[in-house]
């Protein structure tokens, strides 16, 4: 993933913040909308296109389109760089691969351990018993 090609490819638009405001709300556009077209970037191996597809397919539209909207902020320039920085943080989890598991057995030493800590508690049970006539 090279980073500083992925923002060059940015997309963004801005929008009449929806909400209360009372007069400035209706002249100014501050609310930023961000796009990203996964499948034509330059920024991404085929690969991590392929997996974003996959992890994003819910918020990806239907020709393959990221679209992220902030309008947090009352400032255009504010929610330009908060949208920013969501959208890399998604990509970075998103193209995270957790490391697979390996299966491990316990040792013989564990099992054992186990099995008189087992044993030790079934004779302090045993002894609390009464005896048999």
């Amino acid at each position: 993933m090279n980073t500083s090609i992925i923002l060059s490819e940015l997309k963004f638009k801005a929008i009449r913040s929806s909400g209360a405001g009372g007069q400035h709300v209706n002249k100014v556009s501050s609310k930023i909308e961000l796009s990203f077209d996964v499948m034509d970037s330059k920024g991404l191996t085929d690969d991590e296109k392929l997996l974003l597809t996959q992890k994003l397919d819910s918020r990806l539209t239907k020709s393959k389109v990221l679209l992220l909207f902030c309008g947090e902020s009352r400032s255009q320039h504010r929610n330009k760089e908060l949208v920013i920085k969501r959208f890399l943080d998604m990509l970075k989890t998103s193209l995270h691969i957790p490391k697979t598991r390996k299966p491990t057995r316990p040792s013989k030493a564990s099992i054992r351990k186990r099995l008189d800590s087992k044993q030790k508690q079934a004779l302090k049970k045993a002894n609390r018993r009464k005896p048999p006539l």
